[in-house]
């Protein structure tokens, strides 16, 4: 083993994917989940790429809090409504001087970390690509997660982030720091409003986004977060190419001038799927409140209205309670009042 040592809490597809990408390098790793999960991964972990690629390892497992003990970086991969709970379960393990990194969707996960942990140093970073899981052979128990777009990790600009760093160049993992992660969350918030759009279509990512009528969905829901954060002066950093105020315009132009321009901004394997729509799938909540639900609530601060938005946290809900989820694009335009 080289580097440092490295707890993820969180063994879902991100913490799976980027711990076994760290893990395949030859770096000390353990995967803390739950029973259920270690028991998948007790026949090894594979990790691919849509650019082609398989890494293989096996890295240590856990399914209590302690196994994050010794760790000098912990990466923190738990869904947004679990943060508080991870916490509380890693302040009476961790070791003084353990970094401790939030790699999860929505806005304010690092500082509930950080009111948890208040003696330890506690990262945000983004991760702003989709993870799936796959069977690369018919048969195979081995538990494989497939990265199935582009795009680099962030992190906060902070001395504490230099062994995470440095074991991500080990991996061939790019990641950037930045000064601006608060403008970085709320980019990769308003992409990830495609996820409930995602969910609700019930089709792969790249099909529902060579649809135009999902893209029209997809539209008005950043449209109208972005003339909330514009309302609130909150920075949007720009992560692709495309400024994230061109999104909305470039999502409908018509479907075969987005599949030229889409090209440009971000690859999408053919069997893409939002993590939204995997939760669904598996009977889990959502973090519908911690992404449209965000939007929501700073609509609500600002005494305005976020009608688009309200309604797919609503669609959403019902999803989650066994209903409709797979609404055609014309289907969900007239639901979302288009």
């Amino acid at each position: 083993m080289v580097g440092a040592v490295i707890a993820v809490f969180g063994a879902g597809a991100i913490g799976c994917w980027i711990g076994g990408k760290l893990a395949a390098s030859g770096q000390d790793v353990t995967l803390i989940g739950r029973p259920r999960i270690v028991l998948e991964l007790g026949n090894g972990l594979a990790i691919s790429d849509f650019e082609g690629g398989v890494a293989r390892c096996r890295p240590t497992l856990a399914t209590e809090p302690r196994g994050a003990e010794g760790a000098s970086i912990v990466l923190v991969t738990v869904k947004s409504a679990q943060t508080a709970e991870a916490g509380a379960a890693l302040a009476g393990v961790l070791a003084r001087d353990a970094v401790v990194v939030s790699f999860q969707n929505g806005i304010g996960n690092a500082d509930t970390l950080r009111a948890a942990l208040p003696n330890h140093r506690v990262l945000a970073a983004m991760v702003p690509f989709n993870v799936t899981r796959k069977q690369l052979e018919p048969g195979s128990t081995e538990r494989t997660f497939h990265r199935a777009s582009s795009g680099i990790l962030r992190i906060d600009d902070d001395p504490a982030n230099a062994a995470l760093l440095a074991a991500c160049a080990r991996a061939q993992l790019p990641i950037e720091p930045r000064a601006d992660m608060p403008a970085v969350q709320w980019a990769k918030l308003v992409m990830n409003l495609n996820n409930a759009i995602n969910a609700l279509s019930g089709v792969p990512l790249k099909t529902e986004l060579e649809d135009r009528g999902f893209r029209r969905c997809l539209a008005a829901a950043q449209r109208e977060a972005l003339e909330l954060l514009a309302v609130a002066a909150h920075p949007v950093a720009k992560l692709t190419a495309i400024p994230p105020r061109w999104m909305p315009r470039l999502l409908g132009v018509p479907d075969w001038l987005f599949r030229r321009l889409a090209k440009k901004v971000v690859a999408i394997d053919p069997h893409a799927r939002s993590s939204m729509w995997d939760d669904l799938e598996g009977k889990r909540p959502t973090e519908i409140d911690y992404l449209q639900g965000e939007v929501v609530a700073l609509a609500t601060r600002l005494h305005r209205a976020a009608p688009i938005n309200a309604k797919l946290v609503e669609l959403v809900r019902t999803a989650e309670g066994g209903g409709k989820r797979d609404f055609t694009a014309v289907e969900l335009q007239a639901a979302l009042g288009l």
